[in-house]
C-alpha cells in the first residue's frame, strides 16, 4: 500500500507572491506546477523560466504537469531543470515510450496524463515506463472546476492494473480534489492527490493540507 501524498497546485495561488506562497505548504509532499500553454487547453500560464525560480526557492519537491502540445520537444528541459516529476499528455506526445525514458534518464520521475476521456486501457502496457499515471478529474485548463464522479471507475482500472503489475507507480488524480471528494478518489485506489483551492482557498493551507491526508488516509 503507497503512502497517501497531498501535492497543493500553485494553480490556485497568489502568483505576484509564489516564494511566500510555496512557504505556506511546506508540510505538503511536493506542489504541482501546471504548466498551460494557450493550445492544449485554453488557459496560459506559466513556462521553463518561473519554473527555474520555483525551483531554486521551493521548500518540497516540484511536481510539473505539462498541458502542452508537442510535449516530446518541450518537458525534457523541465526534468533537466531538477524537477522532482514531469508529466505529459499522453494525447500530446508522439513517442510516449521514448519521452518516459529520456525524463527518467534527465533524473526526473516520468509521469503520463489522461484527459477525462481518453481511457486507460491502451497505456496500461506502458507502466513499467512510468513512475506516476494521472488521471484527470477535470477537464485540464482551468482550476476551481467540479470532480467528474466518471472518472472513477477509470481511477479504479488503473489502481487495478498497477496492483496487478506489481510496480510501484502512483496514481495521481488532479481536479475538484476536496475533503469530500478525496475519499471516494482515495477508495478508487488514487495514491497522490492534487488540490488546489481546497488548500490555497484556506485560511491555513497547512491545516487543509493535514485534513485532505487524514481523509485520504482513512478511505
Amino acid at each position: 500500500m503507497m503512502t497517501c501524498c497531498i501535492n497543493p497546485s500553485i494553480l490556485s495561488a497568489d502568483f505576484v507572491n509564489l516564494e511566500s506562497e510555496l512557504g505556506r505548504i511546506r508540510t505538503a509532499d511536493a506542489v504541482h506546477v501546471d504548466v498551460m500553454d494557450n493550445s492544449f487547453v485554453p488557459n496560459l500560464t506559466l513556462g521553463l523560466p518561473v519554473v527555474k525560480r520555483i525551483l531554486a526557492v521551493s521548500p518540497v519537491a516540484v511536481d510539473i504537469h505539462l498541458m502542452i502540445d508537442d510535449a516530446d520537444r518541450w518537458a525534457p528541459a523541465y526534468a533537466e531543470a531538477g524537477a522532482s516529476s514531469v508529466t505529459f499528455h499522453a494525447e500530446a506526445a508522439a513517442a510516449p515510450v521514448r519521452l518516459a525514458r529520456e525524463l527518467r534518464s534527465n533524473g526526473a520521475k516520468a509521469g503520463m496524463a489522461l484527459r477525462p476521456a481518453t481511457p486507460v486501457e491502451p497505456y496500461l502496457d506502458m507502466l513499467p515506463e512510468l513512475d506516476l499515471l494521472l488521471i484527470m478529474t477535470v477537464e485540464p485548463g482551468f482550476g476551481g472546476q467540479s470532480f467528474l464522479e466518471m472518472t472513477l471507475p477509470k481511477i479504479r482500472r488503473a489502481a487495478d492494473a498497477v496492483r496487478g503489475s506489481g510496480l510501484s507507480v502512483a496514481i495521481q488524480v488532479d481536479g475538484g480534489i476536496t475533503e469530500e471528494t478525496i475519499v471516494r478518489a482515495a477508495e478508487a485506489g488514487a495514491t497522490v492527490f492534487v488540490a488546489g483551492s481546497a488548500v490555497y482557498g484556506d485560511a491555513d493551507p497547512e491545516a487543509a493540507i493535514a485534513r485532505l491526508r487524514k481523509a485520504a488516509a482513512g478511505a
